[in-house]
């Protein structure tokens, strides 16, 4: 199956001068994230690390994790694929909308794929009845916080209360947390590690630090056994050099972090209060993106303005009319929103 369509981003087929489909850190890469990627090129006659040993001693004193509970990958799909195979499940479940990365890989298995609803008159959140999904014949259950495409976040209370239904029924949690660290981090689940070993936590380089090009991402998991059999369906060396160098550095971008965080829930808030202005229902959020709705076609109008965003129809459980928007600078931002003043719906 080809992802054409799948996933925001495509520039290369399109007139593009400003590009709001794809939710990467409108703060760009940190300096010495660049520095590193520069100095790389001088180690690449050489093999790269094949424990990523470097790295990973980073990233443990970042996240305050044992450098054994911590897998790579070249991007998060990759160790989404690797879960897939390592596990095999035979029954998977899946809330929609959510990122097509899950079905996806999922369907590289030969299990069986069961997909929860969420609604648009709730936001899209998850309600009461998603655990009686989870029965003893599911495997696996891949969740998002926050979800992408509506940007909802899921409560620690919620989770946990998942997790704990589904650690009873032995069903193994995927929960991808590739954008937490633009929003309210105390709903992530990583201080929950230890006390769930039938939870994967998935995160990723290429949102936060603005390196999708890199493919770095990374999976935080406290049980060695399903360790073991994810890691056994990654292959040698699938971290180059380009990568390891610059997640060292990213490891080190606290600050930045904290910065990225600042600015988001500011951006968001004014670009929220643009599209409620301008009539557009925007939907219950906290990421670095946008939810919205709209009857008639943005897409196209605005890409006649040279403006990319991401069409939302082609997501299991959303329909024509739904669309997503990245947070930018706020001068993007600005050219965002005088763009959709402009245009007039005969």
């Amino acid at each position: 199956m080809k992802m054409k369509g799948i996933h925001g981003g495509d520039i290369y087929r399109n007139h593009v001068k400003v590009d709001f489909s794809v939710n990467v850190n409108p703060l760009g890469i940190p300096e010495a994230v660049k520095k590193a990627l520069y100095e790389a090129v001088e180690h690449i006659s050489q093999y790269p690390d094949i424990s990523a040993e470097k790295l990973k001693k980073a990233v443990s004193g970042m996240l305050h994790v044992p450098k054994e509970c911590l897998l790579f990958g070249n991007g998060a799909s990759e160790l989404f694929m690797a879960i897939i195979h390592g596990i095999i499940p035979q029954k998977t479940v899946i809330p929609v909308p959510s990122f097509y990365g899950y079905e996806y890989a999922a369907k590289a298995g030969d299990g069986e794929i069961v997909y929860y609803e969420t609604q648009k008159e709730n936001d899209f959140c998850l309600q009461e009845d998603f655990l009686s999904m989870l029965t003893e014949d599911v495997d696996l259950l891949f969740l998002a916080n926050p979800n992408n495409p509506a940007g909802n976040l899921i409560s620690r209370e919620v989770l946990i209360k998942v997790l704990e239904h589904c650690r009873d029924k032995k069903i193994i949690v995927v929960l991808d947390e590739c954008f937490i660290e633009f929003c309210d981090r105390a709903c992530s689940m990583l201080q929950e590690i230890d006390s769930f070993t039938n939870l994967i936590l998935v995160r990723a380089f290429t949102k936060i630090f603005a390196i999708p090009g890199v493919r770095l991402g990374y999976l935080v998991c406290s049980n060695p056994e399903l360790l073991e059999k994810i890691d056994r369906q990654l292959p040698e060396w699938n971290l180059s050099g380009f990568a390891q160098a610059a997640g060292y550095e990213c490891a080190m971008q606290t600050a930045f972090v904290e910065k990225t965080a600042t600015y988001i829930a500011k951006e968001r808030q004014f670009l929220e209060s643009g599209f409620n202005q301008a009539g557009y229902q925007v939907f219950l959020g906290k990421a670095n993106f946008l939810l919205i709705y709209c009857e008639h076609p943005l897409y196209e109008r605005l890409l006649e303005k040279g403006i990319l965003i991401r069409n939302c129809e082609n997501f299991r459980g959303l329909s024509k009319g739904f669309y997503r928007i990245a947070v930018k600078s706020r001068k993007e931002n600005e050219i965002l929103l005088s763009a959709i003043g402009e245009i007039k719906w005969n």
